[in-house]
């Protein structure tokens, strides 16, 4: 499994409620994503920092989802380019199912 934490700034004085809205507008576009397993959307307002935390089956998912076209539709919604960092994840704890889930090296 594959994390991606994406982060990009969100306007400045962006309320809870704000950010809420804007990623309760696009959270449609990922149901059914191949390959995304998990979407948590992320946001600080101290710092007005938004984005995601993405748990795919694999790296090919994640970098097919990470494209132009979606980079673009993030500059042009938040205003700001995504940074987007990468971890392998070889063991998660799902205490909705209440189990733990490992990778097979």
């Amino acid at each position: 499994m594959i994390t991606a934490v994406v982060q990009f700034p969100l306007a400045e004085g962006t309320t809870l409620a704000e950010a809420q809205a804007i990623f309760e507008s696009t959270a449609p576009r990922y149901l059914g994503l191949a390959g995304l397993i998990r979407k948590n959307y992320l946001f600080d307002p101290e710092t007005c920092v938004g984005g995601g935390c993405y748990t795919f089956e694999n790296r090919a998912a994640a970098e097919a989802l990470y494209n132009d076209a979606w980079r673009a539709l993030i500059r042009e919604k938040y205003g700001a380019d995504p940074e987007v960092r990468f971890f392998e994840t070889p063991v998660m704890v799902d205490n909705v199912s209440n189990e733990i889930i490992t990778e097979t090296p």
